[in-house]
């Protein structure tokens, strides 16, 4: 599970800005944001990376 959408909801951006930032189909990056596909970690730090935060700020804790 992957926070991305409560990031791009905080930053005020769109999927479809960050489809174009990180090179993927809106579609593709429509599944990253839904939970319905997980980006590999390099896409991960790709998304943290254009979003400017840690990529831990992505990620839902395995464990409280």
């Amino acid at each position: 599970m992957n926070k991305i959408k409560a990031v791009l909801r905080e930053q005020g951006r769109t999927q479809a800005w960050l489809s174009d930032k990180i090179e993927k189909s809106y579609v593709v990056t429509t599944n990253y944001v839904n939970n319905k596909t997980q980006p590999s970690l390099h896409i991960l730090y790709r998304i943290a990376d254009v979003l400017d935060i840690d990529v831990r700020d992505l990620l839902v804790p395995s464990k409280p």
